[in-house]
């Protein structure tokens, strides 16, 4: 569907001087697997990343569903306007077809409840006013309506609002998605969802982005190093 990253300049403004983003300038980036995370520490340019992504898949960087009036409603992000997606066919007639065709979600964890406001009960989106559920429940009930089936499925952060048996059914989702011929791009600090078997991890830092395996993450080092003795981290954090 999607298959490769390219930025054609350097993008203005703060954009330009993030790591991983100088590596697709001058590397570009192949994303052929169903699964792909995006992990790093704040400020390393994952975010950044999918909602360019989005802006070239015409979706609203804030979130939401391509193909509708909510779909593109300001100016591209920096990165987005100097982004280009190669695409197979299908991800072309997916994500460029019929408007009613199209199949592109974005969920951006920290916009959703903005977004559910407008969106709710609306034909093609959810019909539970989100408003009555809880922060997590909502965050399920948008993403097992959404992310379904042969598409691009775009996620900011998606496990913000989730606790860790939610996070077990965002994989099973994502796992099932995969399985239908769907793709996920997902930034996120989540160990449990980048663990997802399958899935290509990529690591986003000070050196720009390289492809890793999962246990060597370094999110996934100080979780283990913290659960075991707690006190080694705490003992500077509470200085």
């Amino acid at each position: 569907m999607l298959t490769r990253l390219a930025v054609r300049r350097v993008p203005e403004g703060w954009a330009g001087a993030v790591p991983a983003v100088r590596h697709l300038v001058e590397n570009g980036l192949e994303v052929t697997t169903p699964v792909t995370f995006l992990v790093g520490e704040n400020g390393s340019g994952k975010s950044t990343l999918v909602e360019a992504v989005a802006d070239v898949c015409r979706v609203n960087s804030e979130g939401g569903k391509a193909g509708t009036m909510y779909s593109s409603t300001g100016p591209a992000t920096p990165l987005g306007e100097v982004l280009d997606a190669e695409l197979t066919s299908k991800g072309l007639r997916l994500i460029h077809g019929p408007r009613l065709k199209r199949r592109v979600f974005f969920l951006r964890a920290e916009t959703l409840f903005n977004l559910g406001q407008n969106v709710s009960g609306r034909y093609g989106f959810w019909e539970q006013d989100l408003t009555q559920q809880s922060h997590g429940e909502g965050f399920l009930t948008v993403l097992e309506r959404m992310v379904s089936g042969p598409g691009l499925y775009l996620m900011d952060e998606p496990e913000a609002a989730l606790s860790f048996a939610s996070c077990l059914r965002l994989m099973a989702l994502m796992n099932r998605v995969a399985g239908e011929g769907g793709q996920i791009i997902c930034a996120t600090h989540s160990p449990v969802l980048s663990s997802l078997p399958g899935a290509r991890v990529l690591e986003l830092g000070d050196d720009g982005i390289r492809e890793t395996e999962w246990d060597r993450l370094q999110v996934v080092d100080h979780w283990r190093r913290f659960l075991a003795r707690p006190d080694l981290y705490l003992r500077y954090a509470l200085e």
